[in-house]
C-alpha cells in the first residue's frame, strides 16, 4: 500500500474497502482497475500464467476473437504497467516472446480468487438476472 490510502482487510458492511485521503486522487486505484477491467488484459494474464508464449501462441490461446492490433495494444499496456515482459530474439524474422513478471504472477492469485468467486456465484447471479429481467421486461439493460 502506498502513502495516501489505507486498506481495510476485513470489510464490514457499509465500510469502504479502500479509503483515500482525498477523493480526487483515487489512491491510484482507478487506472489499475481500468487496465485489469478491460476486455482482454485478464485473458492475457491467465494465459501467460502457464508460461512463456510467442505472440501467435498467445493470440490462439485467448478465448474469443482478439485482433492482432488489440493483442499488441494489450500486451504493450501490460508491459508498460510492469506486468508482462517482452523478449525479442535476434532471429529472422524476429521471434517475440511474452511472459509475466514477478508482479504479473502475483496478480494471478487474485484472478484465480475472482474466477473461483464467479464460478461459485454463477447460479445465484443467473437467478437474480432472471428475476430482474422478468420485473423489467422493457429495459435495455442486459
Amino acid at each position: 500500500m502506498s502513502a495516501g490510502h489505507t486498506a481495510v482487510t476485513t470489510p464490514v458492511a457499509g465500510e469502504p474497502v479502500i479509503t483515500c485521503e482525498t477523493p480526487q486522487d483515487e489512491c491510484g486505484v482507478r487506472d489499475v482497475l481500468d487496465r485489469l477491467g478491460d476486455k482482454w488484459s485478464v485473458y492475457v494474464v491467465v494465459e501467460l500464467a502457464a508460461g512463456v508464449l510467442r505472440f501467435k501462441e498467445l493470440q490462439r490461446a485467448i478465448p474469443g476473437d482478439i485482433s492482432q492490433r488489440m493483442l499488441t495494444l494489450t500486451v504493450r499496456r501490460l508491459e508498460r504497467d510492469g506486468l508482462v515482459k517482452r523478449t525479442v530474439h535476434p532471429t529472422i524474422p524476429p521471434q517475440v516472446e511474452y511472459e509475466l513478471t514477478d508482479m504479473g504472477h502475483s496478480l494471478t492469485h487474485f484472478v484465480k480468487t475472482l474466477a473461483d468467486w464467479s464460478i461459485a456465484h454463477r447460479p445465484a447471479i443467473a437467478a437474480a438476472r432472471e428475476t430482474w429481467d422478468a420485473a423489467h421486461p422493457d429495459s435495455d439493460v442486459r
